[in-house]
């Protein structure tokens, strides 16, 4: 029997088995083609169609769409019935007044449609009954008594929720978080039965015997779906005009504006990467993210687009890749068949900003969540959504699963966190044995019920809770995106397909990265203020900060607090290890810091600085030179496999990406066994294999390509440019943007180090945020922890208005703050150039009280109030680090 409905856990919150392990449940059955059908979402598509391809399964691709009182299985008939079923689950999430019956109504061309539910089924008659059928669920075997009364032919359905008879519990516990219930109230009727599991084809036949026809029905419709989504790339076309001729003037043209001079080199580099960018049919791509650039005057464009010639003379990157030898294979190859990658970061409190101008200009998004009237012309609200963001699937981890399991078993907060406020980061989910090992638990004894909560927790690590907002991938379409994935509204206000990053790429969406970075926006506020102070460009045209001595020596001695990412303590220990701060240098430790290293980092440093070594195998010699023959950099992998074991390098770029992947046992195993046996056939020594193999396995879950590390490296050269030249205006910016490794009082004390003056707040001389002039630094009204937003500006624009405050009593006047904010003002010290020689504990008494009436008889009456005297230095500095929320 093919099961035409089954949910697994990308039925959030109810199903309990991974997709994969129902497609083996289902193989194991004997199903020659399963059908997915979670509900109202098809967030799991792309892990089906892997385990169907993985098991030699035929897949079917549906969903069950519940609302109210209306319920049924849409199954995509063909490519039409896909493009209807994602619409018909973006209008599910995105209409108000979604109603399943009506929907169907006005199109189900391509569907086929299962349901006991007799109004969805009445609605749908007059249409004709093509691709009707009364739903027999195993769970409910004569709840279709009334659908069948109707005449259509019956389908046998398991409606598993779970692959084994185990899963129930699951299952149970998920309802329960989702209701925030415990198990004693959690409402029965939110639960399935424990028996709808997926049980063998023996068991559901005399389950439903009474309803002849039903199974032969399901085999018949299960031969019909034979639709299997398209997983090619789709991307809108760049709008007016030969978008190649387009690119081809812009990027010599930008090759004029770069270099001045066109080399040989360069010359010959632009016309290859032309040639396959065309031949590929990027062009529009490249010339979309160009724009896209171009909304910001200061971005970093990162990742392996750093690599190509032709991202630079469009002004997508800013790191020349000819000058410094950038892998352009890393980025896009002849057989690559996904997109090419480019992530660019904009400053941090810009970077929403473009992503709402990118998704406004591709489609109304911003109606998709509003209600349609009664009287408003038919329109779906997915109509004009070309535009959506990457979501991300969150997952039950260690903390939250034991948290929110414990809580359904009615323990209080207090006792949970005295648990899992002990919990490692790290911990692998290994059990309650394991963790009761570990020494943060140490003479803890597990009473009932932590035994049977984490076991039970155990069970939830994977599993998707809800949908949350990729950091800034971001996909487009050529027409409405809704016709290839289901979208939704997300919770910060954006759209969200269904699918997360690798998942969306499997199935040809094209992500563009849009991220935030704030030291971007830390060089930008910083080298503004050098202007404003100075009148000098830090920037001009040709800026090149890592030629500079005073730079250069700043990063060779690990003075870089502050600095964007190489702040760090590893970092700046190896800056001071290596003694070396030019920027080929940096790019490599910027790279082969990642944990997994370590290792690798002590013998670098050994021949970095001088010692003897030896190549694993002469060719690495010649590759890894300026590595002094130990891989930094992804694209080391991808050239070491081509080297060594003859892999093309689409085969070579694939075991790159594996490396990085979360699920990668199998694949990198058979990736192992091609590089072992590559590397014997042309004569690679066994025990050499294994040491390259090892250092390719430290390449695991993180690292950076070369152009990635280059990106970065300028951006930290400019910000140490920034740190040598102009200290105070740095410093201050890293501290409004809060954009560092380190806490604000980590960078006032290195201000002082340097030999800046720290002061205070001050009502007449602050500004919101930090300020930096010559040796001082002042503390800006953001730093008063605690002052509303509405005080600053009020004490901004009375400023602006009327000039300086003169006095206690003008600042009260003028500003007429509520009392709160004046005494976190007071207390700051932001208000002791007004004081008149009184202390802060007197003012706050004539903060306290109250103003006098006009009528007053008394009007001197503040006279009489107290003089305390002044707090002594401590007490003030325990005041300011309270109130400076440092």
């Amino acid at each position: 029997m093919t099961p035409l409905h089954l949910h697994t856990r990308f039925s959030l919150c109810r199903g309990a088995s991974s997709p994969a392990a129902m497609v083996r449940a289902a193989k194991a059955a004997g199903a020659r083609a399963v059908a997915l059908t979670d509900r109202d979402g098809l967030y799991g598509l792309p892990e089906f169609l892997n385990a169907c391809e993985e098991h030699g399964v035929r897949p079917i691709v549906g969903a069950e769409i519940a609302l109210n009182r209306e319920r049924a299985v849409l199954l995509a008939r063909d490519a039409r019935g896909y493009a209807n079923l994602c619409r018909t689950l973006t209008a599910r999430h995105l209409d108000a007044e979604f109603r399943l019956s009506r929907r169907l109504a006005e199109d189900r061309e391509g569907l086929a449609v299962l349901t006991d539910s007799v109004d969805v089924l009445k609605a749908l008659l007059p249409g004709g009954r093509d691709n009707l059928y009364a739903e027999v669920r195993a769970t409910a075997p004569y709840a279709a008594a009334s659908a069948l009364a109707l005449g259509l032919p019956p389908v046998a359905t398991p409606d598993a929720w779970f692959a084994e008879r185990s899963g129930w519990e699951v299952h149970r516990l998920l309802r329960a978080i989702a209701n925030n219930a415990t198990f004693s109230t959690l409402d029965p009727g939110d639960i399935v039965s424990p028996e709808a599991w997926l049980k063998p084809e023996a068991d559901l036949r005399r389950l439903l015997a009474h309803v002849p026809g039903a199974f032969e029905n399901a085999e018949r419709l299960a031969e019909e779906c034979s639709f299997s989504p398209d997983r090619s790339l789709i991307f809108p076309e760049y709008p007016g005009g030969d978008a190649g001729a387009l690119l081809e003037r812009d990027a010599w043209a930008g090759a004029r504006l770069r270099y001045g001079e066109i080399t040989e080199t360069v010359r010959l580099r632009v016309e290859r990467e032309l040639s396959l960018i065309r031949q590929k049919g990027f062009v529009d791509y490249f010339l979309i993210v160009r724009d896209i650039a171009r909304r910001a005057p200061r971005i970093c464009g990162r990742g392996s687009a750093a690599a190509s010639v032709v991202a630079y003379c469009l002004g997508i990157t800013q790191v020349d890749p000819v000058e410094h030898n950038l892998f352009f294979e890393r980025f896009l190859n002849e057989g690559r068949v996904d997109p090419p990658d480019i992530d660019i970061d904009f400053a941090w409190d810009e970077r929403d900003g473009v992503i709402e101008a990118v998704l406004r200009d591709s489609g109304s998004w911003a109606d998709c969540a509003k209600r349609r009237t009664p009287n408003s012309e038919r329109r779906t609200p997915d109509a004009e959504l070309r535009a959506a963001m990457i979501c991300n699937h969150v997952l039950f981890r260690p903390r939250m699963a034991v948290r929110e399991t414990a809580k359904v078993f009615g323990l209080p907060e207090a006792e949970i966190l005295r648990v899992t406020g002990k919990m490692p980061w790290f911990w692998d989910g290994g059990g309650l044995d394991d963790i009761a090992e570990h020494p943060m638990f140490r003479g803890w004894e597990p009473r009932p019920p932590w035994p049977e909560i984490f076991r039970l927790a155990r069970r939830l690590e994977g599993v998707p809770r809800h949908l949350s907002v990729h950091p800034g991938g971001i996909v487009l379409a050529p027409r409405a995106l809704a016709e290839r994935v289901p979208c939704e509204m997300a919770a910060k206000g954006v759209p969200v397909v269904h699918w997360e990053k690798d998942g969306s790429e499997e199935m040809g969406l094209v992500k563009i990265d849009l991220l935030g970075n704030r030291s971007l926006a830390v060089i930008r506020d910083a080298i503004r203020a050098v202007k404003e102070n100075t009148g000098t460009v830090v920037d001009p045209p040709g800026w090149k900060p890592h030629l500079d001595p005073a730079t250069v020596e700043l990063v060779r001695d690990g003075n870089t607090m502050g600095v964007f990412y190489v702040e760090s303590p590893a970092m700046r220990q190896l800056q001071q290890k290596t003694r070396a701060g030019d920027f080929a240098h940096l790019v490599i430790h910027s790279s082969i810091i990642r944990p997994a290293a370590n290792s690798f980092i002590r013998e670098y440093v050994r021949r970095l600085r001088g010692g003897a070594w030896e190549p694993l195998h002469p060719v690495l010699g010649e590759l890894l030179a300026e590595t002094y023959g130990i891989m930094s950099y992804q694209e080391d992998v991808s050239k070491v496999a081509m080297a060594l074991a003859g892999f093309d390098a689409a085969d070579a770029d694939g075991l790159r990406k594996v490396l990085a992947k979360k699920e990668r046992a199998k694949k990198l195993e058979d990736y192992r066994r091609r590089f072992y046996a590559g590397c014997e056939a042309r004569g690679v020594d066994r025990p050499a294999v294994d040491r390259i193999w090892d250092m390719i396995g430290s390449f695991a879950g993180y690292s950076f390509c070369k152009p990635h590390s280059a990106s970065y490296a300028l951006v930290s050269y400019q910000s140490a440019y920034l740190k040598a030249h102009h200290p105070a205006e740095f410093i201050a910016a890293v501290i409004s943007n809060q954009g560092g490794y380190y806490s604000a009082f980590a960078y006032v004390s290195e201000a002082r180090r340097m030999g800046l003056r720290v002061l205070p707040p001050h009502v007449n001389a602050s500004r919101r945020e930090w300020t930096g002039v010559h040796d001082t630094v002042r503390a800006g009204f953001m730093q008063v922890k605690g002052l509303h937003d509405g005080a600053v500006a009020a004490v901004l624009d009375a400023r602006a208005k009327d000039g300086a405050f003169r006095s206690f009593e003008d600042f009260q006047r003028r500003t007429r703050l509520d009392p709160a904010d004046n005494r976190l003002l007071i207390l700051a010290g932001a208000l002791d150039s007004l004081a008149g020689g009184l202390s802060r504990a007197a003012l706050l008494w004539r903060c306290a009280a109250p103003a006098p009436a006009p009528d007053d008889l008394f009007p001197d009456s503040a006279a009489a109030l107290p003089r305390p005297p002044a707090y002594t230095e401590t007490q003030m500095l325990a005041q300011g680090s309270r109130r400076w929320g440092s």
